[in-house]
């Protein structure tokens, strides 16, 4: 083990990595409760998408571990699960099955682009800005996901601000258009969003969740936002909010997940097929991929620069290879390439983009410096699918609040954008705006780009802008039109 992982080469030691693994898991952790609750939205068996969870952080954090020799882990990244949900399934009518088909994609294209040069061109083409203003736009976006799903948001409209009813203006509404209820109501811009006024039972424990994650979160306790998701959780049983009958140990145990796992598990090609049957969907569907792409990209890039560079983790070398080599020549190269198979190994068994985890600096800072730290991560993965019966018992109340306190924590990317300058301001909040308001990732970095676009060419330094970033701009503004068209 010491030979095999350079432990005093790293001036490390087994126990300090072990420890430094358990520590990042426990920082982690939330996610094996948020990204069933955010895919499961989606259709997606809740069951399944915990072990898809599960086995997608496991294999890829030990391929992290083992062939980059690097103390991060790997797990569905949180924004890329809602992005999913929320934005593709949701906002653009896809299927589940699509969406994983999209995922899988993706990693495939990670791949590629970690391997070749093409990704010293495509880290070229977006300016530092705008890579900042994305990563703190979806950290608005998680957060405003939290505060939705708390129900601490309310929104109201009159009848004038009303669209359509079940799909149908409400002055050609029938008695047939209300015969199976009403299940979706369009509004315009006369949609009034407000404050909650605390009388569900289930909103009050959400605010109690919020204020304890916070406290822990404040006090740095290791796994406050695990510790916050469980003790929430046994709050709402007293409150009524927690239901204990709905723990079925003869149905809900690690058989049936498995069995479960079955729908998921390569349903991604299935839903290859029709991803590209529809030929006026195509622009749509590479838009999307791309989207994915580029928010994976740039959250793991942020998270290994930002960490590694100031614990000597990945050398000055390191972060010049990136630009300049091809293949596996450098222990960046190898990290990129972890992350970029963990994603479509994700993809494969049934979950949402698997990225490199920002919460590996909590077992950083405990002294992991090599890939002993993932491989006892990884372990302690694998160990949690013990929980799986508990996993339909914790509510939405006690999760939000962890979305929540995870965007503030992401918002932190907007400190490195230069807000006294209009020129970068602009893009930011445009990405920050409509990530959150319009409720899709993808909106806020086309948003991104347009007025990164704009601004260059009214101040003529449109030479400024890269011929990647101008074909990016390009095809989401297609998107748009085909949108509009449709």
């Amino acid at each position: 083990m010491e030979k095999f992982f350079n432990l005093k080469e790293h001036n490390t030691t087994v126990r300090t990595e072990i420890f430094a693994g358990i520590t990042t898991f426990f920082a982690m952790s939330y996610i094996l409760f948020i990204n069933p609750s955010i895919l499961g939205a989606a259709g997606m068996p809740t069951q399944a998408v915990f072990l898809a969870t599960i086995i997608a952080s496991v294999i890829s954090t030990l391929i992290m571990g083992l062939f980059a020799n690097v103390p991060y882990a790997l797990a569905p990244g949180m924004g890329l699960n809602a992005f999913f949900t929320y934005t593709v399934v949701f906002g653009l009518g896809f299927s589940w099955q699509e969406a994983l088909a999209m995922v899988f994609i993706c990693g495939l294209f990670n791949i590629f682009i970690t391997v070749t040069k093409v990704r010293k061109s495509i880290i070229k083409a977006i300016p530092v800005s705008l890579q900042h203003a994305i990563g703190g736009g979806i950290g608005v976006f998680v957060a405003y996901l939290g505060f939705k799903n708390a129900n601490l948001i309310t929104f109201s409209t009159s009848a004038s601000n009303i669209i359509t009813v079940n799909g149908v203006a409400p002055a050609d509404a029938t008695a047939k258009t209300f015969e199976n209820g009403v299940s979706s109501v369009f509004g315009n811009g006369g949609v009034v969003p407000a404050i909650s006024t605390f009388t569900d039972p289930s909103v009050l424990l959400a605010v109690i969740g919020l204020i304890l994650t916070a406290f822990l979160v404040i006090k740095n306790v290791r796994g406050g936002i695990l510790l916050g998701i469980v003790v929430t959780t046994l709050i709402g049983i007293p409150m009524g909010v927690v239901d204990l009958s709905a723990i079925d140990f003869a149905n809900n145990h690690i058989g049936t997940g498995f069995k479960e796992l079955g729908t998921t598990f390569l349903a991604a090609f299935g839903g290859m097929s029709s991803l590209f049957s529809d030929s006026s969907r195509l622009p749509l569907v590479l838009m999307t991929i791309f989207a994915f792409s580029l928010s994976d990209t740039f959250d793991t890039l942020g998270t290994f620069i930002g960490t590694g560079r100031k614990t000597g983790i990945f050398s000055a070398e390191d972060e010049a290879a990136l630009e300049n080599s091809t293949g596996f020549n450098s222990k960046m190269d190898r990290a990129l390439f972890a992350d970029a198979i963990g994603t479509s190994i994700g993809a494969i068994f049934g979950t949402s983009n698997t990225t490199t985890y920002v919460e590996s600096a909590a077992g950083i800072s405990a002294g992991g410096r090599t890939g002993l730290t993932a491989v006892s991560t990884a372990v302690c993965f694998l160990l949690s699918i013990l929980i799986l019966p508990f996993i339909g018992v914790v509510p939405a109340a006690a999760t939000a609040p962890a979305l929540i306190i995870v965007g503030v924590m992401m918002v932190s990317s907007f400190l490195d954008v230069d807000w006294q300058n209009f020129e970068e301001a602009l893009p930011a909040f445009f990405a920050a705006f409509f990530m959150a308001l319009c409720y899709s990732i993808s909106y806020g970095i086309a948003a991104a780009f347009i007025f990164y676009c704009l601004v260059k060419v009214a101040t003529g330094k449109s030479k400024e802008i890269h011929p990647i970033l101008w074909v990016a701009t390009g095809l989401f503004i297609l998107n748009f039109v085909i949108l509009a068209i449709l």
